[in-house]
């Protein structure tokens, strides 16, 4: 997977089209490949800043939009069904349902962390090492604050000693 990654960052260096597109455009009509595209030198720029703050917001503008979907599919299902069975699929999908919206709830969190860390400047780097986390990482993982590297080590330990 990381093999893939590298080789669509290269892709995405060596067009000169998407090198210098980010000069013109506002933040907002960014695309992943034109981010990726920037150069090192340019590493959490002011444009960046507000790429990653657009694509945070939008993410939390999304998630809230599915929780009122989630509570309109609550209140509709809470018909009386005679079938055991029936009633035991419906309580099973509410409680998937109802996970699923605790796990959001908990990025939900993260997310205003890494608004904030944008506001304070922050953001990009590692919270261990001070290091750059990347562009790939942060656009796959845009709450991540640890480097690749870093993450690693502590994973690593959760797995060696536990919690």
């Amino acid at each position: 997977m990381t093999t893939t990654l590298q080789k669509s960052v290269a892709a995405a260096k060596k067009d000169p089209k998407l090198a210098n597109n980010w000069k013109t455009k506002p933040a907002e009509e960014l695309t992943d490949a034109e981010v990726l595209a920037m150069p090192e030198s340019e590493y959490m720029n002011d444009k960046q800043m507000a790429f990653f703050r657009h694509k945070l917001v939008e993410l939390k503008q999304a998630m809230h939009e599915n929780a009122g979907e989630t509570t309109e599919h609550l209140r509709e299902d809470t018909v009386v069904v005679p079938d055991p069975a029936d009633r035991a699929t419906i309580e099973e999908e509410h409680a998937l349902e109802l996970r699923t919206r605790d796990r959001e709830r908990k990025l939900l969190k993260k997310i205003e962390q890494s608004i904030a860390r944008i506001d304070a400047g922050d953001y990009g780097y590692c919270d261990e090492t001070g290091e750059p986390i990347g562009v790939p990482r942060l656009l796959a993982r845009p709450t991540a604050t640890l480097s690749l590297e870093a993450q690693q080590r502590r994973e690593l330990k959760q797995k060696m000693f536990g919690d």
